[in-house]
């Protein structure tokens, strides 16, 4: 069976003239007889099966039924239909006594849908207990019911005139956090931890108290989900290992969603807090430059990619060499705290390389506004990125001893091309780093640093 079965159609049509909702062929009558056999669901006469909510599980006719009205809800018109009539109260009275998942489930993918319209999106956010439930739900156990809970979430969020209502809310309640933890450090669903990646993302992009809020949170040991019912105390969650967990999850199926993750560790380094929370984990941020590192020396810009992949990498690269540089800034005193600076070079000569091809594209003389202003913002990100790089590579080259470049030389990431590409990126900014760098390696090679000190007049003049 289909999970979101087609609206009713033929049927729908029959309708007598009137009864149709809007521009639309659906039927009011209809709707309406959905809803009220949804209240009898919860609240069946007295002594009936099911009583009180008990059925886990829905007949066929009233699932099909109900993912009618769930698909139904995307149009405007049912939305407003389903909101003057009050299911929003309905559906928090599904909340509050079903014991069906799916049921649960198909009403707050209704929501979801209904919060995609802003004057729906704004009385759902104003309603102080339906926001409450909403919340609560984030420590269902049921995966596809998190999911469509996320789903309504980012909605809202998204929304400039309700997102700091749920900031707020979501600051109050402290249960949000372990339950968000929970999910990321425990979930194997990849739908489910990019959604609720999505969620963390935007938080901490709309509000930066909350983000150290959460920082500095060990477990408020809050009631977690339970299959059960009996209470159960989730552990102690820190921010970082949760964030860790749940990139290592979608990092093979889903490199969109491992994007969200490497920007969510991106903002933690906007503040002294996240830093600290990175580099003073239990294994001192091992396991953090760990991952990052691989990324980008055995996944991201490989030396057989075109250089046009830098240009669909440029987001995730960013975040990713901003974490390192803040942790090298940080950690240069720890063994692993190491990278093979060719990788930085090559995203270097790759982006020269895009470059060119993006300068080449805005000398067409048939380009419209829109193509050339997508040119003008990916050479901005392209920018970013490069200063990314370049921060970085140039706190590294400070750090490397003579045996450190000879290990260089030896393996063929240090040669004339590649110091000759980093040189032209960082001077002038980063004079000084290339120069502690070329002293070290007339030790180690007095005959390339000759050659490179001939290709920058500017060097020699200051040795």
């Amino acid at each position: 069976m289909e999970r979101n079965p087609s609206p009713p159609g033929s049927e729908a049509e029959e309708e007598e003239e009137g009864d149709a909702l809007g521009g639309t062929l659906y039927s009011k009558h209809w709707l309406f007889t959905i809803l009220t056999r949804l209240i009898e669901v919860i609240s069946p006469e007295q002594g009936e099966p099911g009583a009180s909510g008990e059925q886990t599980e829905l007949d066929e006719e009233m699932e099909n039924d109900i993912c009618k009205v769930w698909d139904m809800s995307m149009d405007e018109d049912v939305a407003l239909f389903l909101q003057e009539f009050n299911a929003p109260d309905i559906f928090m009275g599904v909340f509050a006594k079903s014991k069906c998942p799916r049921l649960i489930e198909i009403c707050v993918g209704i929501l979801g849908n209904m919060a995609c319209f802003q004057d729906i999106c704004m009385s759902i956010s104003k309603d102080e207990n339906l926001g409450q439930v909403i919340l609560q739900r984030l420590c269902d156990s049921d995966s596809p019911t998190l999911l469509e809970t996320s789903r309504l979430l980012l909605t809202c969020l998204s929304q400039p005139e309700v997102a700091s209502v749920w900031v707020e809310r979501i600051r109050e309640s402290p249960s949000v956090y372990d339950c968000v933890c929970f999910i990321m450090s425990s979930s194997t669903n990849v739908d489910l931890l990019v959604k609720v990646g999505e969620v963390v993302d935007k938080l901490f992009d709309l509000d930066e108290e909350l983000m150290l809020n959460w920082i500095k949170n060990g477990s408020c040991q809050a009631v977690g989900p339970s299959v059960d019912d009996s209470p159960e105390e989730l552990p102690d969650f820190k921010i970082v290992p949760c964030i860790l967990e749940a990139a290592k999850q979608v990092r093979s199926d889903n490199p969109e969603g491992l994007d969200v993750y490497m920007h969510i560790l991106q903002l933690l380094t906007t503040v002294d807090e996240g830093i600290q929370a990175i580099v003073q984990a239990p294994d001192g941020g091992k396991e953090t430059w760990s991952l990052l590192y691989d990324l980008v020396c055995h996944e991201l810009c490989q030396p057989d990619d075109p250089a046009i992949i830098v240009q669909e990498q440029k987001t995730i690269l960013a975040s990713i060499l901003s974490v390192l540089s803040a942790m090298f800034a940080s950690q240069t005193e720890q063994e692993y705290v190491k990278m093979r600076k060719g990788n930085l070079i090559r995203i270097l000569q790759n982006m020269e390389d895009c470059g060119k091809r993006s300068g080449d594209d805005t000398k067409k003389s048939e380009q419209d506004e829109t193509e050339r202003a997508e040119l003008h913002e990916e050479d901005f990100h392209l920018k970013i990125l490069k200063d990314i790089c370049c921060e970085l590579l140039s706190n590294m080259l400070q750090e490397l001893t003579k045996e450190n470049i000879l290990e260089g030389l030896n393996q063929g990431h240090l040669n004339e091309q590649t110091c000759s590409c980093a040189f032209q990126n960082l001077l002038p900014l980063y004079f000084t780093s290339v120069e502690s760098f070329l002293e070290v390696l007339r030790e180690a090679d007095q005959t390339l640093a000759d050659n490179l000190e001939k290709c920058f007049p500017s060097l020699k003049v200051h040795t």
